[in-house]
């Protein structure tokens, strides 16, 4: 047997390998918050941001390869430890949850794939621009003048005009909501994996564990917010306009229909 084979049928090879995957993954997660945040600056800051990622695909495509890999690792070593310790203890326990357990660990498996299903519809949205699901029309229409550039992609139009739909918006909210307990749990087990929890440490831990997991709630709900608020309103206003019939209302927004002319009105001279 392999050392690989040894890794992945062991308990212990696969909660180091949840571990590490989750630790790469919560990396990710700050670094794609500090750039979506650039949406609070002008609309240039974040459209320059895409334009540079854009603009070096191999280093793009790589990072997303090897997320994809420690994602789709990460989703194994969670399911199949979930699975091993259901079948190891078929009869529930008195009460429904084994004793000590937090709410946060009871809740990983479902708020894990509901994360996974949001990640799909979220690639699919802003970066495959698929306009059959985005609530507006085809955001690849959507460009602007970038200084000493040229016409590039523009992001900003799409992110503020993707969080005006009020079902896209909610689906963002509930699975941010649902990160938020899977961090609290995640990143406390990450550090019992690699054995560092002990009485000294793990006050630490679960403060650090509670705080970046809120800074990450607190740090991606503030975009929708923001947006729903009245956030580049006119800007996007203005894209849609220049973007031409591409780009509609909100799907379920209706126009106001007009008031009926009252019976002996007459034409203005």
């Amino acid at each position: 047997m392999t050392l690989a084979q040894q890794i992945f049928r062991s308990s212990l090879g696969r909660k180091y390998i949840a571990a590490l995957t989750g630790a790469a993954l919560f990396v990710f997660l700050l670094g794609h918050l500090a750039g979506n945040l650039q949406v609070f600056g002008s609309p240039d800051l974040i459209n320059g941001y895409a334009h540079f990622l854009k603009s070096k695909p191999l280093m793009v495509w790589g990072a997303r390869l090897g997320l994809l890999v420690c994602l789709a690792l990460h989703v194994y070593a969670v399911l199949s430890l979930a699975a091993d310790a259901k079948a190891a203890r078929p009869v529930q326990y008195a009460g429904g949850s084994a004793y000590g357990s937090s709410w946060r660990s009871r809740y990983m498996v479902v708020s894990g794939l509901v994360i996974l299903a949001f990640v799909v519809y979220h690639l699919a949205h802003f970066t495959a621009l698929l306009p059959g699901i985005n609530g507006f029309g085809d955001f690849r229409v959507l460009k602007t003048e970038l200084k000493g550039v040229g016409e590039v992609p523009d992001v900003y139009a799409m992110m503020v005009l993707g969080f005006r739909v009020w079902w896209v918006a909610l689906f963002y909210v509930v699975a941010q909501a649902l990160l938020f307990i899977h961090l609290g749990h995640g990143l406390a087990a990450m550090f019992q994996s690699f054995g560092l929890r002990n009485h000294v440490w793990t006050p630490r831990i679960q403060l650090f564990a509670k705080a970046f997991s809120t800074l990450i709630l607190v740090g991606y709900l503030s975009i929708p917010v923001a947006i729903t608020f009245g956030l580049g309103r006119e800007y996007a206003e203005q894209a849609t306009i220049k973007a031409g019939g591409a780009i509609g209302k909100p799907v379920g927004q209706t126009e106001t229909p007009a008031a009926p002319m009252v019976a002996g009105t007459v034409e203005a001279k």
